[in-house]
């Protein structure tokens, strides 16, 4: 029987929509979970997947390259849902006008202050340069994190991993913490995941609103920009101050 599965495994693994299905099949399962929890944050379907795939890939023995072959057609759409956001954020195009400063000094504040703690606490536990380079713009969307900190020298597969984890982590919590300080207006709610939790943070504030979901995206992709100038501005300062 065993004999049988493996055989079946290495033809399937030699198709290149192997990697497609594998991630569709993982997320559709962790998805109908994450239902059946009624929604509930710490039943995060990326999570769900992302584990369940890793216990695939481990079972069968199947390198990454393998596995991405297929999966690259998920990631080739990652461009077009990104343009997308667009449209809900342009329905929210009167409110934005109102709150244009206040969104833009936080959006400055949180940016740093994304940067400037993810070095401190790297640097209170020992991290080496090269992890806290890696470290530091872990708030932000995968590929400008990984862009960013292949320019400074650290180590891009280190970056795309705490990005993925801060993502899940942030929707994981975010509702929670909004309860707890009291905040209820969906576009702060929306704006602080956004900028905190990049992508998945993003797909989670559009689970608590359209609005939510709007201001989500825009944080994100300013972010993503802000983040790409102080990044190299910031790093000098601080491996100075932790010298």
């Amino acid at each position: 029987m065993r004999h049988d599965f493996t055989g079946l495994w290495v033809y399937l693994s030699a198709s290149p929509l192997l990697g497609l299905t594998l991630t569709l099949l993982a997320y559709l399962g962790a998805w109908q979970l994450h239902r059946r929890a009624g929604g509930h944050p710490l039943v995060n379907p990326v999570l769900l997947a992302v584990l369940a795939l890793i216990g695939v890939l481990w079972l069968t023995d199947t390198d990454y390259q393998t596995y991405f072959d297929g999966a690259q057609f998920v990631h080739f759409l990652l461009g077009p849902a990104t343009v997308a956001l667009a449209i809900p954020l342009y329905a929210q195009l009167q409110r934005l006008r109102t709150m244009a400063i206040p969104l833009g000094v936080t959006l400055l504040v949180g940016a740093a202050t994304a940067i400037v703690v993810a070095w401190t606490i790297g640097a209170l536990l020992g991290a080496s340069e090269v992890s806290l380079i890696s470290l530091a713009p872990k708030s932000v969307t995968t590929p400008i994190a990984m862009a960013v900190v292949e320019a400074l020298g650290g180590l891009p597969s280190l970056t795309a991993a705490l990005v993925i984890m801060t993502g899940i982590f942030g929707a994981m919590v975010a509702q929670g913490l909004f309860r707890l300080i009291g905040t209820d207006d969906p576009a702060v709610q929306g704006f602080a995941i956004g900028l905190a939790a990049h992508g998945i943070g993003t797909a989670r504030a559009f689970q608590i609103g359209p609005q939510a979901g709007a201001f989500a995206a825009l944080a994100m992709a300013s972010n993503g920009l802000v983040t790409a100038l102080l990044t190299p501005w910031l790093l000098p300062w601080l491996s100075r101050w932790f010298a």
